[in-house]
């Protein structure tokens, strides 16, 4: 099937020359300039953005000038067989962590490690995000890989909640970075018309491997223990991502060799160097952003280990500090930095900024009525471990399925806008919406199963749509950072999301038991165990209280989910209607 998507028509693959397709003036991308501006004419912009891209962006543009179609084939048959091994380990881990944590005891370093290691994971795509357009995917590529490889080697050799808690922040950063950085290769290899569907082709393996990690680590567990899951996996990463780090590194030293590209050498001193890379880097704008909205997003799962919880003297210092640090970043990049991280006018792009927006806001939606959906499933509606796991593996299923469609329409119409507007955003509020109503004891499951269907179909189209239009907004120099900055509003919208849920859970369900539970019967014991909450036999005044506790809760939570979704409408209407079919944004041999 991707085969068809390739565009025919190219030139020989082997004549080093960069093809490049010519853009319309009225559809110029953003680099440094707003979209509504109009550029003076076609080359003199084409000229502009090539004078501007950093050396890394050169360097992949390059790679794609030199490499063959069959280079480019085998490529995506890697990237594809890299995105089946990741998910397949990420499932895995997901069910073998308890085993590993288990033997720790209680430890209270190990919630706080989880936090900070999955926070620092999800702000490490925007250094990398430098790294790439600076040094070359390659580099960064390679980084990853190695970050991962040892964070699976930590967890297996493992002996102390020290070890494990180094092993988590690898792990994260290089599990994450790995992600981003093949994400950025797709987008390096596409035409942005066949983007939507490249990058759902990528996450299909999700299709398979949501059912395997249970059974595997099952397997794991019965047979050579948790210890060679993540050996078994130390292995085979490196085994299965480092043939494409040597593509792209073979395809670039060819690319040297014809005088494609970014010359290799630069004259620069050592301290010339230092400096050069500082402003490239915008080290400053780097350090502000990055530690702020580390600063900013703690909080938000640690508050709880605090005593005072959020009237806690070191919370409100993280949030305050974070915040004038985000603050500052803003004033630094639009006064201050030679070379900023993200053009300004870029940052205010209201195309970008609706996707940002987006991104956000359904996050913290998602996060609001996902919270406890689980132990929903189980008390509620009396499921077995295995039968919630595959209601709550529909939105992962629907989604990835659906997603694929979605990349075939964006691929034959070009417009993305509407698609979300009139379908994505509106099918989210009907499906978040019903929930409100459906999830209540004595509703059949079979009501909830099509809220998830509802919300997998929606989530599918956003997740793409938002992607795309960020990168539409602007030129290929920039679609790493605005990837990364997508990223970023993600996992600022689950921080808040994550937070909005457990208030309302903690406000709401005990209160509940308290007035539903019959006399003699602990509410702390039952609100702290779902084991206790299960030893209720169905039909008894104990089960029947706690059911109305989690419908009045999961209703409360699911009211916030869907009010929040009136933000997503209002970003989607920010986008401007731009066309992928009439954007080139890549060069050379693409699909």
């Amino acid at each position: 099937m991707t085969l068809t998507l390739f565009n025919r028509s190219r030139p020989r693959a082997d004549v080093p020359t960069v093809v490049d397709e010519q853009r319309p003036d009225s559809e110029a991308p953003v680099d440094g300039r707003s979209l509504d501006e109009k550029a003076p004419s076609t080359s003199s912009v084409d000229q502009s953005s090539e004078d501007e891209a950093q050396d890394g962006v050169r360097q992949i543009e390059a790679v794609t000038a030199v490499w063959t179609k069959t280079t480019l084939i085998i490529v995506y048959a890697l990237i594809l067989l890299i995105y089946f091994i990741d998910s397949m380990q990420q499932a895995m881990t997901n069910s073998l962590t308890p085993f590993v944590t288990s033997s720790f005891g209680k430890h209270s370093l190990l919630g706080v490690t989880s936090i900070v290691s999955s926070i620092v994971g999800g702000l490490v795509k925007l250094p990398l995000a430098k790294v790439l357009d600076i040094w070359g995917r390659p580099q960064g590529y390679l980084a990853m890989v190695v970050c991962l490889t040892i964070g699976l080697i930590m967890m297996a050799a493992c002996n102390n909640v020290k070890t494990y808690a180094a092993a988590q922040v690898f792990y994260w950063v290089g599990y994450n970075g790995l992600t981003y950085t093949l994400g950025i290769f797709i987008a390096d290899t596409s035409k942005l018309r066949n983007r939507a569907f490249m990058f759902a082709y990528a996450s299909s393996p999700y299709l398979a491997t949501t059912w395997i990690g249970g059974p595997l680590a099952t397997a794991i567990m019965k047979g050579p223990g948790f210890r060679w899951g993540f050996g078994i996996f130390a292995i085979i990463t490196p085994a299965v991502t480092l043939p494409l780090y040597f593509i792209f590194l073979f395809n670039q030293r060819k690319a040297e060799k014809l005088n494609v590209g970014p010359k290799k050498s630069s004259g620069r001193t050592t301290m010339e160097s230092i400096y050069h890379y500082s402003v490239e880097f915008d080290v400053v704008g780097l350090f502000l952003i990055t530690v702020g909205l580390a600063l900013f997003l703690l909080p938000f799962s640690l508050y709880s280990y605090q005593k005072d919880g959020w009237r806690s003297g070191m919370i409100i210092a993280m949030i305050i500090i974070g915040g004038l640090l985000l603050i500052g970043f803003a004033i630094w990049e639009r006064y201050f930095a030679i070379k900023t991280f993200i053009p300004y006018k870029l940052l205010t792009d209201r195309t970008l900024l609706g996707a940002c927006i987006l991104a956000g806001s359904i996050f913290i939606s998602f996060y609001c009525w996902n919270a406890f959906f689980y132990s929903f499933l189980m008390v509620v509606n009396g499921l077995t471990v295995t039968e919630a796991s595959y209601v709550s593996n529909t939105y992962t299923m629907g989604s990835c399925l659906w997603a694929l469609v979605v990349g075939v329409f964006i691929r034959y119409t070009g417009r993305f806008k509407w698609l979300a507007l009139y379908f994505g955003v509106p099918l989210t509020i009907l499906g978040v919406g019903l929930m409100i109503h459906f999830r209540q004891p004595d509703t059949n499951i079979g009501y909830v199963v099509m809220c998830q269907i509802f919300i997998a179909l929606a989530g599918g189209t956003l997740v793409i749509c938002e992607q795309i239009a960020a990168m539409a907004a602007t030129s290929h120099q920039y679609v790493a950072v605005v990837l990364a900055l997508e990223s970023m509003f993600s996992s600022i919208g689950g921080a808040i999301g994550a937070t909005v849920a457990t208030a309302i859970w903690t406000s709401t369900f005990p209160q509940q038991l308290v007035k539903h539970l019959p006399a003699g019967t602990d509410p702390l014991e039952v609100y702290g165990s779902i084991v206790v909450q299960l030893s209720y036999p169905p039909g008894t005044p104990e089960r029947i209280a706690i059911n109305r506790a989690y419908g009045y809760a999961q209703k409360c939570q699911c009211i916030a989910a869907t009010a929040v979704l009136a933000v997503s409408l209002g970003a989607v209407m920010m986008w401007r209607d731009l066309k992928v079919t009439d954007r080139p944004q890549v060069k050379g041999v693409v699909i």
